[in-house]
């Protein structure tokens, strides 16, 4: 078939990434995909003419607003994914609540993360409880050999031996609900406390007018620095040199910066949030915190206690290639995505 997906594609996040990986998938699988970003279309019509122009067949979308709706009344069949923004944040908003729900009336399926996503979705829109499918974000992680954490270091402004530091990144796009500046207090007191800890928020810049807030506070701040995004394998690298992956998010859908740290065997702390819950045990895959305050006891005791760095190094790593096979999830994808072609009833 010829599909259209419809995501958004901004470089270095975690739905330009997820949507890669699935029109690999569907490649794979034998399907011409025709990815584009739903940030370049501002209307249904703009979709009607791709769609006549491409000779599309069917329609994937990642994220039932910002990408689904696009997609209503063209009568070709679709499936959607969800993103954390549709459960967490749009679903608050009365006139994207009721285009989503028509996006789910119109679409053969739908894929959640996670059981709890489901679950929200279920009781947001009862009318779609039979199409909704589980499937977690599988996951692949290739760090850049080339990569040299020492010039990274020096990038980012920190001027000191890499075996005396204990460095804890926070991978996230600069928008008020990933909340970069959540931590940056106790963090910072904490540095003063204690020199040899760094926190380095590596992200893009999603917001500008937060950008500006979060580079004058860090700016402000001790013991924290503020790098651009990077490529991937740089990226992976530098998780992979890290003492420690952290997420402050306000909400997740499911947090790709938390199961590639897993997958590449570096602690995470993470915000005690449903959508972190979901894939993050505490003592077992990794440490869950409230507060900032808990965040500094919590990665206190981790920096001091070996034997609970490497359980909960072993649990997620366990718990990755137990729930998030890049195989699992083509297979899924293949065989629903193959549901397009019949007809509704099929």
């Amino acid at each position: 078939m010829r599909l259209l997906f419809l995501a958004g594609l901004r470089p270095h996040t975690g739905n330009a990434v997820t949507a890669e990986r699935i029109r690999d998938h569907l490649e794979a699988a034998g399907h011409v995909c025709i990815l584009q970003d739903a940030f370049d279309f501002e209307s249904s019509s703009e979709i009607a003419n791709l769609i006549s122009a491409e000779n599309v067949e069917a329609a994937l979308a990642l994220h039932l607003y910002r990408a689904g709706r696009l997609l209503l009344g063209h009568r070709i069949p679709f499936g959607i994914i969800f993103g954390g923004t549709d459960l967490n944040e749009d679903v608050n908003q009365r006139e994207k609540h009721t285009v989503m729900g028509k996006v789910l009336e119109e679409a053969r399926f739908a894929v959640a993360f996670t059981e709890s996503m489901k679950e929200m979705a279920q009781m947001q829109w009862p009318h779609a409880k039979t199409k909704i499918y589980v499937q977690s974000q599988g996951i692949t992680t290739i760090p850049n050999a080339a990569f040299d954490w020492n010039t990274f270091l020096q990038h980012s402004g920190i001027h000191r031996s890499a075996d005396t530091l204990r460095v804890f990144l926070l991978i996230c796009g600069l928008r008020q609900v990933k909340d970069p500046l959540y931590l940056v207090d106790a963090f910072s007191e904490w540095h003063q406390e204690e020199p040899s800890v760094y926190l380095v928020i590596v992200g893009p810049e999603v917001d500008p007018v937060f950008t500006r807030e979060v580079k004058a506070k860090v700016g402000r701040s001790a013991g924290v620095r503020l790098r651009a995004e990077m490529p991937r394998g740089d990226l992976h690298a530098a998780v992979k040199s890290c003492f420690a992956v952290v997420n402050s998010s306000v909400s997740e859908g499911m947090s790709a910066a938390i199961l590639e740290a897993m997958d590449l065997e570096v602690p995470v702390l993470a915000r005690n949030i449903p959508g972190n819950a979901a894939v993050v045990r505490h003592g077992a895959t990794g440490l869950l915190f409230s507060d900032p305050q808990e965040f500094v006891r919590l990665a206190k005791r981790l920096l001091r206690d070996p034997a609970l760095e490497r359980r909960i190094v072993a649990g997620g790593r366990a718990y990755v290639g137990a729930h998030h096979s890049w195989r699992s999830e083509r297979d899924t994808y293949g065989r629903l995505v193959q549901s397009l072609a019949g007809s509704p009833e099929a």
